[in-house]
């Protein structure tokens, strides 16, 4: 059975106050449902994906800027190279749903 490959998020730099998380994921790649318990802002550094809202769908793009709130449930399908910052509040933490 072959699974679906999930972006890799990692620490990219965090101060006292926040952190800054980079995601990086390749063509097909996607991350299932999840949140953060804070507001997030989403920076898109290269690529496209889609990013899915509660009922609303976000084509992301190189440059763009998206603030998720907080604890809404989320996925993010990537169609094609793609590489994103995230920043958020240093004690906010991302949880996936279905684990």
């Amino acid at each position: 059975m072959e699974t679906q490959a999930t972006p890799k998020v990692r620490i990219h730099e965090s101060g006292k106050e926040f952190k800054i998380l980079n995601v990086t994921g390749t063509k097909g790649s996607a991350m299932a449902s999840h949140f953060s318990t804070g507001e997030a802002i989403l920076s898109v550094i290269r690529g496209e994906a889609v990013l899915n809202l509660k009922e609303k769908e976000i084509h992301l793009r190189a440059g763009q800027l998206v603030i998720i709130p907080a604890e809404e449930p989320h996925t993010l399908a990537i169609l094609n190279e793609f590489e994103a910052n995230v920043i958020m509040a240093i004690d906010s933490e991302i949880k996936f749903l279905n684990k």
